[in-house]
């Protein structure tokens, strides 16, 4: 059982898992999955009267995103737990050859963990790369889920399940946004950056 839990799954196996967790939201609880909304609603619990706050965070929290905090800290909780008692599988032994040498030749050589530690880790965090992934990464990610009304989880799980138009314009933006950057940004960006940390 152990090996079954800590090991890595195929996309067969756990994407339909995912998907059924949009009609099982839908069905029991009459909730959309998503889980950018959770910065809002963080932002409007914060216990400051009505007049301090900008109308965007004027609402009924509790009504409408308590559930939604709770499933994220869930997230937080259930991945602390998974890696406290089964470790940190080693997600990287599972990449391609022809990946691993694509990576490579990027700077990118810590590839055992989820994500490269050159680049995440809070070593990084004191080079330029760091900042720039992480800070302004971060940025760019949390800005462009608001500004597209969601982010990839919920449009391209719950909206496009749902058959909103909008979700599958948000969803080909994402895919564009990552292929423009895996091939056209990372290739120059990352090098320096990497190069400029050592």
């Amino acid at each position: 059982m152990r090996t079954l839990l800590s090991g890595v799954w195929p996309w067969y196996v756990a994407g339909p898992l995912i998907g059924l967790i949009v009609p099982l939201l839908l069905v029991v609880g009459g909730k959309v999955f998503g889980i950018s909304s959770n910065l809002r609603h963080l932002c409007a619990a914060l216990p400051l009267p009505d007049a301090a706050k900008p109308a965007f965070l004027r609402y009924n929290w509790r009504r409408t995103g308590a559930w939604n905090l709770v499933f994220a800290l869930g997230i937080v909780v259930g991945g602390w737990l998974a890696t406290a008692t089964l470790g940190v599988p080693d997600v990287g032994s599972h990449l391609s050859e022809a990946t691993r040498a694509d990576l490579g030749a990027l700077g990118l050589t810590s590839l055992s963990g989820y994500a490269p530690a050159e680049l995440f880790s809070w070593h990084a965090l004191g080079a330029p790369a760091g900042l720039v992934m992480v800070v302004l990464g971060g940025f760019l990610v949390g800005f462009g889920a608001r500004w597209a009304g969601g982010c990839t989880s919920g449009h391209a799980i719950s909206g496009l399940a749902a058959l909103q138009l909008p979700s599958l314009v948000a969803v080909i933006g994402f895919f564009a946004g990552g292929l423009l950057i895996t091939h056209l940004v990372y290739p120059v960006l990352l090098p320096a950056l990497l190069g400029a940390g050592s």
